[in-house]
């Protein structure tokens, strides 16, 4: 039996920009997120650290941790609560010598249980597994299944996460097989009704 609940754990869109501030606001207060990952693409440090201050500040008056993705060195710099590194962003042991014991540090680790213990063994805060559905957020190399996380989650207490094209209406397996996190991107900026709308929906699921 595990000690906590399934959680949420939201990824913004590429996009952060604009009036991107107003509807994070909005939707961290619609209920409970445990932690936020600031991911943008093609925009240099100085341009990521003004864009991601305004939301790191929403983030931390909303206790929900700040995460930045691929950049252990932006990370540093906005002294974020932890850093999220792909297969291809470095080392474990590496980015918590530059952030320090208490940063959290994820690894993406695709289907494989192999790799998450690598990572585990290295250090790593959690391990993310995905993607378990469709998704039009990021291209899908990996495709994950069920029985990864039901294996990890018998023989590890490190956390995993799950990602990849999660929504209110398919995510109940995944909190059944064990996942501690379920990161979501399009399944909330995108909902139908909204990103509130959408905290609310996958926090009734996770109640």
């Amino acid at each position: 039996m595990k000690e906590f609940p399934c959680q949420l754990y939201l990824i913004s869109p590429t996009d952060v920009g604009g009036d991107f501030p107003q509807i994070l606001e909005s939707a961290l207060s619609a209920g409970p997120v445990a932690a936020f990952q600031f991911r943008v693409k093609d925009v240099d440090q100085h341009e990521a650290a003004a864009l991601a201050e305004p939301l790191q500040a929403i983030c931390a008056a909303h206790d929900v941790a700040f995460i930045v993705n691929d950049s252990v060195a932006l990370a540093k710099r906005l002294k974020a609560d932890g850093v999220h590194l792909g297969q291809g962003d470095g080392d474990v042991r590496e980015a918590r010598e530059t952030l320090g014991p208490d940063a959290q540090i994820g690894v993406t680790c695709h289907n494989s249980r192999h790799l998450a213990m690598e990572a585990a063994e290295a250090g790593a805060d959690y391990v993310a597994f995905g993607a378990f559905f469709p998704t039009t957020t990021k291209k899908v190399d990996h495709v994950a299944e069920l029985d990864t996380v039901q294996k990890w989650a018998l023989v590890t207490e490190v956390p995993c996460v799950a990602i990849g094209g999660i929504t209110p209406e398919n995510a109940k397996p995944l909190v059944d097989a064990g996942a501690d996190f379920l990161a979501v991107s399009g399944g909330v900026w995108n909902h139908p009704n909204g990103p509130a709308e959408a905290i609310k929906a996958f926090n009734a699921l996770l109640a």
